[in-house]
């Protein structure tokens, strides 16, 4: 989106959370935490302030294989990886090989405009057998 970004008081109180927050919160999650901050915003207006902070690349929405969004103010490209178990989200910055974007497009023929990398494991603590 090209232009003047428009950050009320809503959103930007909305990107200071999603910006704070380091586990991939979901729109219940920043309401919760707006909460403790003693604002009372509207549903709508939260999930409309989220999706347009997204539509003008301030924060990225996430689809991590559950039916819910999660957001992220990291905007680079980068992965991530998601406990099977718990649910945790973690960030996965490790580069793809330099030449697999090339190689997915010379595979399927599409002209590939952004990747999503998930993968899915489980974290240290659902790993760690407890006695």
């Amino acid at each position: 989106m090209a232009g003047k970004i428009n950050l009320t008081i809503q959103r930007k109180a909305i990107y200071e959370v999603v910006q704070q927050s380091h586990d991939h919160p979901t729109a219940a999650d920043i309401i919760e935490r707006l909460r403790k901050k003693d604002f009372q915003f509207a549903y709508g207006t939260v999930y409309n302030s989220l999706r347009y902070l997204a539509d003008v690349g301030l924060i990225r929405e996430l689809k991590l294989g559950e039916a819910i969004s999660r957001y992220d103010a990291r905007v680079e490209e980068h992965g991530h990886i998601v406990c099977k178990q718990c649910g945790r989200v973690d960030e996965v910055m490790t580069e793809l090989p330099g030449d697999w974007f090339k190689k997915v497009q010379g595979e399927t023929g599409y002209k590939a405009l952004h990747t999503q990398v998930l993968v899915e494991g489980l974290c240290p603590q659902c790993a760690t057998p407890t006695l």
